[in-house]
């Protein structure tokens, strides 16, 4: 089984940008989007053989998240079920028969940790809801996560520190998350790689000069990790500031 994540960045200008050719030659059995910047009718997408499930941000232009899945699922929810952290599109789950697939686009911190707490609220929450869905079944999550967990997940640690995405309090947050019994799939299969990265800034060359951070993620309930086939980086695939991730798992 196939997966891809990607934060389109904006779908509509994805779609300039060489998102079909891409989609079509990843041919994933699920394709899950972030930011897709979008409200219900402004795109058409003719995705022949896809079931297509979307949450829209109340804000025009902002945030939102999608899945198109080749199986349709046997139930679908829309966000956390928290109403206060509801309104921006941000969560995807599909139910199947052996597994739940949950997509998130976690909130920004914002320059100077503006919305920290905000961002925090939210890690508490979706937490909760993981660990709930995990005591039924098996638990697949990507997404835009927002925070490079470790150095070795980001070109620049020491100048980062303590910045949106690299704080402490982020960091701790995601190793809480792990903690609570999911595993980071491409971190299970190699432990040590460097310079494995899934968003590079728009200025200074970032993504010339592979100045990037890992901040994209597929994780999985521990229970089924060694069921993980292969986890990958996309960089070679353009159209947005992040590059897909792929998770083959054989559940």
């Amino acid at each position: 089984m196939k997966l891809i994540s990607w934060n389109v960045n904006g779908l509509r200008a994805c779609l300039g940008k060489g998102f079909t050719d891409a989609f079509e030659a990843l041919n994933a059995d699920f394709f899950c989007l972030q930011e897709t910047k979008l409200q219900a009718g402004q795109v058409t997408l003719n995705l022949p053989g896809y079931h297509q499930f979307w949450n829209y941000a109340e804000k025009k232009g902002y945030s939102g998240t999608a899945i198109f899945a080749k199986k349709e699922p046997l139930s679908l929810r829309l966000g956390l079920g928290v109403p206060e952290l509801d309104t921006e599109g941000r969560l995807i789950t599909l139910e199947y028969e052996n597994f739940f697939l949950v997509t998130c686009y976690t909130p920004n911190a914002q320059p100077e940790l503006a919305r920290i707490h905000h961002r925090l609220r939210w890690e508490d929450a979706f937490r909760t809801y993981l660990v709930g869905l995990d005591k039924e079944k098996p638990v697949l999550i990507c997404g835009d996560l927002n925070v490079a967990h470790n150095e070795i997940d980001l070109k620049n640690p020491a100048s980062n520190r303590g910045n949106a995405g690299f704080s402490d309090q982020e960091r701790e947050a995601f190793g809480q998350l792990i903690s609570a019994g999911f595993t980071d799939s491409f971190r299970h299969l190699y432990p040590e790689q460097t310079g494995a990265y899934s968003w590079w800034s728009y200025r200074f060359h970032a993504r010339e000069k592979n100045a990037g951070w890992r901040i994209d993620y597929f994780l999985v309930s521990d229970r089924v990790k060694d069921q993980i086939q292969e986890a990958s980086i996309h960089p070679e695939i353009f159209g947005s500031d992040h590059c897909p991730v792929e998770l083959d798992i054989d559940l």
